[in-house]
């Protein structure tokens, strides 16, 4: 007579799920939940994100390993990278920036 399987024998021969990542965002434009999809063309090597609110589009290079949350990711990362470059335009009118990026007011006498 053969042996009796034990329950954790079971749990251990069946694979664990990976979890499903997003693939609708929010977006950094207009606000709005869920209105930005990811979408991968492998066979161009083309990833693109749109908002379907405020029809923003946002386009890079994509590989084998591309998934739709590097797209977002890079989508928020040029966003801030855009933003920088305003906040050192914003601080240059209101007084000058030292090389370290501080910002020193101007100093006016009358």
């Amino acid at each position: 007579m053969g042996k009796r399987k034990s329950r954790t024998s079971k749990m251990l021969a069946q694979p664990k799920k990976q979890p499903k990542l997003d693939t609708t965002f929010d977006c950094p434009f207009c606000n709005h939940t869920g209105s930005v999809e990811c979408s991968i063309d492998l066979k161009h090597r083309l990833a693109e994100a749109v908002c379907g609110v405020c029809k923003e589009a946002y386009s890079t290079s994509a590989h084998a390993l591309t998934e739709p949350v590097d797209v977002y990711s890079e989508l928020i990362d040029a966003c801030e990278q855009a933003n920088d470059g305003v906040r050192l335009l914003r601080r240059r009118r209101r007084g000058f920036v030292t090389e370290l990026g501080r910002t020193l007011l101007p100093y006016f006498v009358r």
